[in-house]
């Protein structure tokens, strides 16, 4: 009888841009952080020049946190949220609930 393969798992990449201060965007990693996926944070309140960027890949979304998954827009704190009360937002991450 032959080991049955190894299926990797590949988390996705999470891309949230986001300023201090901000509540949508402290609940938006606290959801990410309790399903133990890593996030890369871009701090338009530090990083001013990333705004343009944002409100470009974002379709002129200039509120934050806008979100992106695999580089794959998915929307603001809100978008997220309702994603995750649906039961959609695992899937969409490609992990399984």
């Amino acid at each position: 009888m032959t080991a049955k393969p190894k299926i990797m798992r590949v988390k996705p990449l999470i891309e949230i841009y986001t300023s201090r201060y901000c509540p949508y965007c402290k609940a938006a990693k606290l959801l990410f952080a309790r399903k133990k996926l890593p996030m890369v944070e871009i701090d338009i309140a530090a990083n001013a020049e990333r705004l343009e960027e944002m409100v470009s890949r974002s379709g002129g979304a200039a509120t934050v946190p806008q979100i992106f998954v695999n580089d794959r827009y998915i929307g603001d704190g809100r978008a997220v949220a309702l994603l995750e009360q649906r039961g959609e937002l695992d899937a969409l991450l490609g992990i399984s609930g």
